[in-house]
């Protein structure tokens, strides 16, 4: 009887809850056992007017509870419309700017991880070499342009005469006919070692011409013997204590200490904005008239009238002053010149000027 107590007062707060179930129920019980009965005990005739009551019955029972629980859903249904629902636009547009934010982030962390310090010659010339595989670009900015006609230029058109393809070069450097940026870069580079460099030459105002010379010497030999080579080249009236080689892959940023450099791949930050920087950069540069190139033909050995009538020709005329040794010596720096970082190099274009 206890049990039967402790079990009553258990169930009971749950049938007061759902009534109307628990009469349905107990109907179905009741009327089910009555089914089975046997037609001595209950009619058979008995037995269907009870169930058909009590299938009516329980069908009201759950229509009432169906009504009950609507009842009830309402006001949680209004809530979660007026509220939960009604702020979702503004999470969602919440969540849209965390997920624009950790993209950012992430962007910006990979950038940075693709921004490497070079420490040493042999790591810089690696990079210059990758630079330059496949390529079909190549920017460059810096002082008189030494490396670029040592090693750059003759080894991007090398490789795009052998594939046939495209090249497309713009070169920006200091300009010669202004002495006075010619010695101020002088004076730099001299203010950081009196020693000869890598080149076994030291920094004067006259070599500076020369080298710049030489680099414009350079463009226009190439030009004349690459038909798909498209070559620009811009003077510079300020000097910058950088150099920047951008090809299609990847931006090398050197010094004048020969063993630092920092690179950057193509599509991160600072590769973009560097080559921005370049395109503006030439777009204010003094531009040398490239298509000059059919009226001053240089032979493969260029003598010193071709070159003359060369600088003369695209407003660029040599000083005065110099005489058949200078052009001499602009010549072979402009087709042999000497790797600044150390390196020799065999190749075709090393060639002894008359």
């Amino acid at each position: 009887m206890a049990r039967f107590t402790a079990a009553l007062k258990r169930v009971a707060p749950w049938a007061a809850q759902n009534a109307d179930g628990a009469i349905a129920l107990l109907l179905a019980v009741v009327i089910g056992v009555l089914g089975i009965m046997p037609d001595k005990i209950v009619p058979t005739d008995v037995q269907t007017q009870l169930v058909n009551a009590a299938t009516l019955v329980i069908m009201a029972l759950v229509a009432t509870a169906l009504l009950r629980d609507r009842v009830r859903q309402a006001p949680v249904e209004e809530t979660i419309t007026s509220g939960a629902l009604a702020q979702l636009p503004v999470r969602l547009s919440r969540l849209e700017e965390i997920e624009a934010l950790v993209h950012g982030t992430r962007k910006a962390l990979d950038a940075l991880q693709l921004v490497r310090v070079l420490g040493s010659k042999q790591e810089i010339a690696q990079m210059h070499a990758e630079a330059r595989k496949d390529t079909t670009r190549w920017s460059f900015k810096g002082g008189t342009g030494t490396y670029l006609r040592a090693v750059t230029l003759p080894e991007c058109v090398a490789a795009a005469r052998r594939e046939k393809r495209h090249l497309v070069v713009r070169v920006e450097v200091i300009d010669p006919s202004n002495v006075e940026v010619c010695e101020t870069y002088a004076h730099y580079r001299r203010s950081l070692s009196d020693s000869p460099d890598a080149t076994g030459e030291t920094w004067t105002t006259d070599r500076v011409r020369k080298e710049s010379y030489a680099t414009i010497l350079a463009a226009f030999w190439y030009r004349q013997r690459y038909g798909l080579l498209d070559i620009e080249v811009g003077l510079s009236a300020s000097m910058t204590t950088f150099r920047w080689d951008l090809s299609a892959t990847r931006l090398i940023m050197t010094v004048e200490d020969p063993n630092r450099a920092m690179t950057a791949l193509a599509g991160t930050f600072y590769y973009e904005n560097c080559d921005t920087e370049l395109r503006l950069s030439f777009e204010q540069a003094r531009r040398v008239p490239m298509d000059m190139y059919k009226k001053a033909p240089l032979s493969d050995e260029p003598t010193i009238e071709e070159v003359q009538d060369l600088f003369g020709r695209i407003g660029v005329p040599l000083p005065k002053a110099y005489d058949g040794r200078d052009v001499v010596d602009i010549a072979r720096k402009a087709l042999r010149a000497v790797d600044p970082y150390g390196e020799t190099r065999p190749g075709a274009l090393r060639r002894h000027v008359t």
